[in-house]
């Protein structure tokens, strides 16, 4: 056990370390109500892992609380009832996610009255000083008593209980009556607690089994871990009990079952087999959520990509998308809980982000950068944020899109993709004017249309900045999160996650293809890809330059990875011109569009030309990739395409350049 415990003691560690999040936040009491803070308690502050601990005096007893180094949106907290430093694993796990841990020592009084009366102004003292208002209750052993005395009586203060081996029923433990141990001392103090005698104890209805209708009836999920050779806790008087009755009030229960428990603590202790699992129920439903549902679709199913990584140890998982894609942040966070989760699992991670690109350059390069390296097991997609800033017509949207799932599935029936909409301060203002952006919209309705889970992260920012959890400015700061945002992007997916991959798997699940529907749009680029720059042909005044850095003209400007020191087909003078045979439906060119970015015409099977501004609107300070579709709705076929720069110009351009990196065709 000591060393899972310092395997995870680690991962926390080596969480907090790549976010950065070393900086204290503002004390309570500069900011407003609710705002993203960290409390402050009086007390004695100590070092636990890592983490501040801070001791106090409360109702005349001992009790702490752990602070995070940064706080979750909302304070969730963990209330650890009994046995705090046992199975702590998933609460260090827990404090690296932005978790508090809270702990009042009523140790002998066995989750009585009197035990819930300092618990009750505990409660009001912990959620006046800023943390959430909802906690998770984790107890162990005999503090599955405090634990479900507090749920009982408190229902709407608890957002979910997970128990470590809990008594449910005081005339197994510590009374000895069935097939336990019991504790005579431990019995004798039970009794004198709740006021019982011997006699009396055989009709007490305040066990955690009799309890639970209040807690069923507020939906309250439960987690219970056993050991199945307990003889001081026996699971078949205590949580066994417990889960049939709890599921018969219609509520909702999962038992984790070790088999074999260590010998000399009569099966009651183990190692811990699934502390992610357990941390990862406590912030599923201990995440302060501003409203009761989440902020994901769950639809079709992630469970192809799940099987294998539980069954074959290996998985490979992209993630595509725009800056905030290939930034440091969420995208990391991801990789490590993957690999948390499954610990066994040789993962190959890709980053084929490419910072300014959006839907429609993505399903011409998903070929390239993603489908080229074999098989997807899980595919992250975000477009919503540059399909936006690339002004993408509605169409465009849907097809690029579309373009990216459909290719994705004809090549891997079985891959699994979770599509999802990062915010951007125009997204913010459509939902608080109560309409949902166009580019969402368009992508809700290709994930709607082709079963795929989606997380609408423009929303949850939104409304948790609303309810007053954050503000943009001094938290989240920026469409390119601070640290702080890209934890709570992680958060969300992990929720997602874990909510898809909600109900156990065998060894004998077997993967089952995802159907692909017919098209929404038949010109979507299904069948989007990159020809080589060889097949331009008639070249006059264009030529192939292996190694272009479009930065050697001194125009100035940035250039982003991937689009400097590569072969470009390039042209910069009025009249240059080449031309392309092709077959498909679309054709179109991937362009590094600079400070001195021309003016082209362009003509399709001897048609009249056509003129195209290539100087978009960050042009002038950056040699941006860009994706101009000439032509999206041709009949199938062969086709002839023919550029020309023409002797016109944006009048903010320096130049009449043309710089290719890619030719694009959608067959």
């Amino acid at each position: 056990m000591k060393s899972n415990f310092i395997k995870y003691i680690m991962v926390a560690a080596s969480i907090l370390m790549l976010t950065g999040l070393t900086v204290p936040s503002p004390s309570f009491a500069q900011t407003k109500e609710k705002r993203l803070v960290a409390p402050v308690w009086k007390g004695e502050v100590s070092q636990w892992e890592g983490f501040d601990k801070i001791d106090f005096k409360f109702d005349n007893r001992d009790a702490y609380v752990v602070a995070p180094k940064t706080p979750a949106p909302g304070n969730p907290w963990v209330w650890r009832a009994r046995f705090p430093g046992f199975h702590a694993e998933s609460d260090l796990i827990l404090l690296a996610r932005g978790f508090h841990i809270a702990h009042l020592n009523t140790n002998g009084l066995l989750g009585s009255p009197r035990a819930m009366e300092s618990w009750d102004k505990f409660y009001q003292y912990l959620t006046n000083h800023g943390l959430a208002k909802k906690c998770v209750l984790e107890g162990v052993s005999r503090g599955g008593l405090f634990v479900y005395q507090f749920a009982s009586r408190w229902p709407a203060r608890v957002a979910c209980i997970y128990c470590d081996t809990p008594v449910g029923d005081i005339s197994s433990w510590p009374g000895g009556k069935g097939k336990g141990r019991g504790h005579v001392p431990t019995w004798q103090t039970c009794l004198t607690e709740y006021g019982l005698t011997e006699e009396t104890a055989k009709n007490f209805k305040r066990n955690p089994i009799d309890i639970l209708a209040p807690i069923a009836k507020n939906q309250i999920p439960i987690l219970h871990i056993v050991s199945m050779n307990d003889v001081i806790v026996p699971p078949s008087e205590n949580t066994f009990v417990l889960a049939e009755r709890y599921r018969k009030l219609g509520g909702n229960i999962d038992i984790i079952k070790v088999e074999k428990g260590t010998e000399n603590s009569g099966g009651h202790h183990f190692s811990h087999p699934e502390p992610v699992r357990a941390a990862d129920f406590m912030e599923r439903f201990g995440t302060t959520s501003p409203k009761s549902k989440d902020y994901f679709e769950i639809r079709g199913s992630l469970n192809n990509c799940r099987d294998k990584f539980e069954n074959q140890k290996t998985g490979r998982v992209v993630f595509l998308g725009g800056s905030i894609t290939t930034m440091k942040g969420w995208r990391e966070l991801v990789c490590d809980y993957l690999q948390q989760k499954f610990p066994d699992t040789k993962f190959d991670f890709i980053d084929a982000g490419i910072s300014s690109t959006g839907s429609v350059p993505g399903s011409f390069r998903l070929l390239r950068d993603v489908l080229a390296k074999g098989n997807v097991d899980l595919l992250f997609e975000e477009a919503a944020v540059n399909d936006l800033h690339n002004s993408r017509k509605p169409i465009e949207m849907i097809r690029g899109m579309e373009g990216i799932v459909r290719q994705a599935r004809i090549q891997n029936p079985n891959i699994d993709i979770v599509m999802m909409h990062f915010v951007d301060p125009k997204h913010v203002a459509d939902y608080r004017r109560g309409r949902t952006p166009q580019v969402i919209q368009q992508h809700e309705q290709v994930a709607a249309h082709y079963a795929i889970p989606s997380l609408n992260l423009a929303r949850e920012i939104t409304e948790r900045m609303d309810s007053g959890q954050f503000d943009w400015k001094n938290d989240f700061r920026n469409c390119h999160p601070s640290p702080f945002g890209h934890t709570v992007y992680a958060s969300s997916i992990r929720r997602l996650l874990n909510e898809a991959w909600d109900v156990p798997r065998t060894s004998k699940n077997q993967p089952v293809p995802h159907s692909l529907p017919e098209p929404i749009n038949r010109y979507s680029y299904d069948q989007g890809k990159m020809v080589s720059l060889n097949n331009a042909k008639d070249l006059s005044g264009f030529k192939i330059d292996d190694s272009c850095d479009p930065r050697a003209n001194n125009l100035g400007g940035g250039v982003r990875t991937g689009f400097h020191n590569v072969p470009m087909l390039v042209g910069t003078n009025p009249g240059d011109q080449f031309s392309l045979d092709f077959k498909g439906r679309a054709v179109g060119l991937f362009l590094a569009a600079g400070p001195d970015a021309g003016s082209i015409e362009y003509s399709i099977d001897k048609s009249e030309f056509k003129p195209l501004n290539l100087f978009t609107r960050w042009s002038g300070g950056l040699h941006i990739p860009w994706v101009y579709v000439l032509d999206s709705e041709l009949p199938t076929g062969p086709h002839q395409l023919v550029i020309r720069i023409a002797p016109t110009k944006d009048p903010r351009s320096k130049g009449h350049a043309c710089r290719i990196v890619n030719l694009l065709v959608n067959e």
